[in-house]
């Protein structure tokens, strides 16, 4: 398999990450593929990669984003709208959106993790982020090669 750059950056929109993954390929199993993807992803990625993601709990959310924060639609009224704060306090502490993997999670655990998150200083909550991102990535690498749906 050799994922094409474009297509990774479908995947995470870090144009360095997606430029290192490419250039390692092509990869002869996906666990291949993953390891590849992990070890490519650098500090530098996620500013770019961070842009590139709506806010959880956002309806505006498309595509693959939209897939993975399945579950929070669902929420009631009140959940979303402690999301939609939680979201604005986070940003205001770190700068950027809250990046979490959401596949498979509750609103209601989406926001908990998100207020223990707020309680991180600025270089353990990139770091949680970072590792967030790649959770992100390997989910989305793995629909890309078997063809799952988004």
């Amino acid at each position: 398999m050799n994922p094409s750059e474009a297509e990774l950056l479908e995947v995470c929109a870090a144009p360095g990450w997606a430029a290192r993954v490419a250039a390692g390929g092509p990869y002869a199993a996906l666990d291949d593929l993953l390891r590849a993807a992990d070890a490519a992803l650098t500090d530098a990625d996620l500013d770019p990669a961070m842009a590139g993601h709506p806010r959880i709990g956002d309806r505006a959310a498309g595509g693959r984003s939209r897939h993975e924060q399945s579950a929070v639609s669902a929420a009631a009224a009140d959940v979303l709208d402690a999301l939609a704060a939680g979201n604005r306090a986070y940003e205001e502490r770190f700068g950027h959106v809250y990046l979490v993997c959401a596949s498979g999670r509750s609103a209601e655990d989406l926001l908990a993790a998100l207020h223990a998150r707020l309680g991180n200083d600025a270089a353990t909550e990139r770091a949680v982020a970072l590792a967030e991102l790649a959770a992100i990535n390997r989910i989305r690498l793995t629909r890309l090669v078997t063809g799952e749906a988004a």
